[in-house]
């Protein structure tokens, strides 16, 4: 008919007449998706580590959803992805059989995470799901803690 009506106005008559939202159609949103799958997910990332020398390291960690245990692979001045990939096949020899529990690994877009990597994981049926570029909050356990790490 060519008239135009705002947003708001198609809400307030809909809601007038008991129609809620459309469904989803995408899918549960993440933070769904991780509280529902928590026991079969697990997260990597880097952390910095700021030595009393003024040095810097970086330990490669795990973190498993479900029991909220995390695993420090390593701890290294400057990471490599050969190295990241020994840290891999170290964690599922360290895991043993409580690995088989896990199906996903949430990882970032780090260079250091190669195709080798994904493989080490692939290889125990773990689909490895990578983070959308510049979202920090998708793998927001490591943003939001602050870890204390002593030795």
């Amino acid at each position: 008919m060519g008239y135009k009506v705002g947003a708001s106005t198609v809400w307030e008559i809909l809601t007038a007449s008991g129609i809620g939202p459309a469904p989803r159609r995408g899918g549960p949103a993440w933070r769904e998706f991780l509280t529902a799958q928590a026991d079969s997910i697990t997260a990597c990332d880097f952390l910095h580590i700021d030595l009393v020398d003024l040095r810097r390291v970086y330990a490669l960690v795990f973190l498993e959803h479900g029991t909220r245990r995390l695993h420090v692979a390593g701890v290294i001045a400057h990471p490599t992805a050969r190295w990241t990939v020994q840290q891999a096949r170290n964690l599922v020899v360290e895991m043993g059989v409580r690995f088989e529990s896990l199906r996903v690994l949430i990882r970032d877009r780090d260079g250091t995470y190669s195709a080798s990597f994904d493989a080490v994981f692939a290889a125990e049926d773990v689909e490895t799901v990578k983070t959308a570029p510049r979202t920090p909050r998708m793998n927001a356990h490591w943003r939001e803690s602050h870890w204390d790490v002593t030795a």
